[in-house]
């Protein structure tokens, strides 16, 4: 088959100039019709894409250290020229509303379809091998359920790789913390009026912070290099104080952490001071360098404070979970 490349296209006629490896077919459901595309698979690796008005490479690295903070719904960063706190993926829209009123749908229509496979009570009869009948009206809610949960994927990882091609500009070598997601996705075992059962599961599936951090590392190995994982049980970002060179657990209410300077009190964000001391760690990424934190503090304390007025001065809603 012949390949039609636009003549405006010049990152698919570069992309084209390298071996095929493979042809693979991919299936996609598009409001409930199905499509097939062939992709090809090519050797080596993707050409830069280029600014077509100013011909500057849209995606580079710069030299300096990178800290990165990844919450379950935030992301602090930190380096040598910028420090943000950002909500991920903010244009993914919270869902969960519209999933289960689709889902309540889909079970009112699976019972009234199927009453064999049910007992009086309500409950599915075990052993029962007949085969679960689909409407015409259930097959439409399961599409609409489909796509709605489609559309948000596609929005979320569009999202990721602006963010990531972002961050990627900042630096050349990018620390990390790492993270046991599906701990965190774990339902608690002891529980009481506190402290409850439910975890983070909602929060990873709808920013999905594990994909922010594998799309920046594939992108670095574009250029040789790779995010570094620091030791999270010796490192301790969110206990460690580098001015008293001490340790001190907090709560997750804890959003700040308080100093004394020169006998004043300073106030620092709790995820972007994580992210500063990241970025500090030594060479072997097990331990805050605690002379680069002090020689970087007042730098990091310049960029911290105008981050703060931004997110105040902000008319978006701000998540809790950022303490401001």
């Amino acid at each position: 088959m012949p390949i039609i490349i636009k003549n405006n296209d010049l990152y698919a006629q570069k992309a084209i100039q390298d071996r095929v490896k493979y042809c693979r077919f991919v299936k996609k459901d598009v409001k409930g019709k199905e499509y097939y595309y062939v992709q090809l698979v090519l050797e080596g690796n993707p050409p830069m894409k280029v600014n077509k008005e100013t011909g500057e490479i849209n995606l580079y690295i710069t030299e300096g250290s990178v800290g990165i903070d990844i919450g379950t719904r935030t992301v602090a960063y930190c380096s040598d020229t910028e420090v943000k706190l950002l909500e991920l993926a903010p244009e993914v829209e919270n869902i969960e509303r519209q999933k289960k009123k689709l889902q309540r749908k889909l079970n009112r229509s699976r019972r009234l379809t199927n009453p064999n496979k049910f007992n009086a009570d309500g409950t599915i009869i075990k052993g029962n091998r007949d085969k679960w009948i689909k409407s015409s009206h259930y097959i439409k809610i399961q599409t609409d359920l489909k796509c709605l949960q489609q559309k948000q994927a596609d929005i979320r990882k569009q999202s990721h790789n602006r963010l990531a091609n972002h961050i990627l500009k900042l630096g050349d070598k990018f620390y990390v913390e790492k993270m046991n997601y599906s701990g965190l996705q774990k339902r608690a075992k002891k529980t009481s009026k506190i402290n409850k059962k439910k975890r983070f599961g909602k929060s990873l599936a709808n920013k999905a912070p594990a994909m922010l951090i594998e799309i920046i590392n594939r992108k670095l190995k574009y250029f040789g290099t790779e995010i570094k994982k620091i030791n999270t049980y010796t490192v301790k970002a969110s206990q460690y104080n580098h001015i008293k060179d001490t340790y001190n657990k907090k709560d997750l209410s804890e959003r700040w952490n308080i100093f004394r300077i020169d006998d004043k009190e300073v106030q620092i964000q709790r995820d972007l001071y994580s992210s500063f001391l990241i970025m500090n760690v030594n060479n072997l990424a097990d331990k805050v360098d605690r002379d680069k934190c002090f020689d970087k503090f007042d730098g990091f304390k310049v960029l911290h404070d105008i981050e703060i007025v931004r997110l105040r001065t902000s008319d978006n809603v701000l998540i809790s979970s950022m303490g401001i």
